[in-house]
């Protein structure tokens, strides 16, 4: 999935609103296929992760810790799901986890 690509290159320069708008559309599109649900949660997750390291950036700590647990909640899934996406969600993952480390939303 190119916006996978997109999602770790921008985030990787952070540019974190970006990384929310990169997978906006094919989570839209994956939430309404049943056989892709997990799938899209999974990008909602990565939006949430990559939206609330934007409201850190803006000193918005409290809605950056109510959006960064959404992330974390999704995350059991990735290690979970079968699909020829997981190497790349686990890279997106592991980068929004990263970019956690400098920003300490908790």
């Amino acid at each position: 999935m190119k916006e996978l690509n997109e999602f770790l290159h921008v985030v990787g320069i952070n540019d974190f609103v970006e990384g929310h708008e990169v997978l906006e559309v094919p989570w839209k599109k994956y939430k309404k296929i049943p056989e892709l649900k997990e799938e899209s949660l999974i990008l909602k997750g990565l939006i949430n992760g990559s939206t609330a390291l934007a409201l850190k950036v803006k000193g918005k700590d409290e809605p950056a810790i109510r959006v960064w647990a959404t992330f974390l909640k999704y995350l059991p899934l990735i290690e979970t799901i079968k699909t020829e996406h997981t190497f790349l969600y686990k890279k997106a993952r592991d980068l929004l986890l990263e970019k956690n480390l400098n920003y300490k939303i908790n």
